[in-house]
């Protein structure tokens, strides 16, 4: 069953990162205890929708998240370390996103929200939503229906659900 609002993420799933001496390894409990952490996921960096809609809507609104409370705005996708990072550089989001990669698929696993692109040759990924999560607990979800939409989980959509 699909993870749902007020639920809690699984504290023991890991994500890669990109370190200063290169990759490493940071648990759902890392990114999640104690503090609220808007992430929105994408079925895969440098495409289309995800590169020129969805993750600039999340860069130019970081400002506004924080605002609001938010002390992090992360992305995940399943993807590995080195394509996340060279997503992270080639948008300019270092310092402001927090790219974590779900190489595996675990997160996505977890939640019970994965996809299946293999008719564009893309295998399993994440599904694209977003979410509000306030120490682990979802307290906002938005998921997308339609992969190649960003509207339900835009970052405004989000942005304004939050009080």
């Amino acid at each position: 069953m699909p993870i749902k609002v007020g639920d809690r993420l699984p504290p023991d799933i890991k994500f890669r990162v990109m370190g200063p001496d290169g990759p490493i390894w940071k648990t759902t409990e890392e990114v999640f205890k104690g503090k609220k952490v808007v992430l929105f996921a994408v079925p895969g960096a440098f495409t289309p929708t995800c590169n020129n809609n969805h993750l600039p809507g999340f860069l130019k609104n970081v400002d506004a998240f924080k605002g609001k409370g938010s002390d992090t705005v992360a992305v995940t996708g399943v993807n590995d370390v080195f394509v996340f990072d060279a997503w992270k550089k080639s948008t300019g989001a270092g310092g402001k996103i927090e790219f974590l990669a779900d190489g595996n698929g675990e997160f996505a696993k977890a939640l019970d929200m994965t996809m299946d692109g293999s008719g564009g040759g893309l295998g399993i990924r994440s599904k694209r939503y977003a979410m509000l999560v306030e120490d682990g607990v979802v307290k906002k979800l938005n998921v997308e229906a339609v992969p190649g939409n960003a509207e339900t989980s835009s970052a405004d959509n989000l942005l304004k659900q939050m009080s």
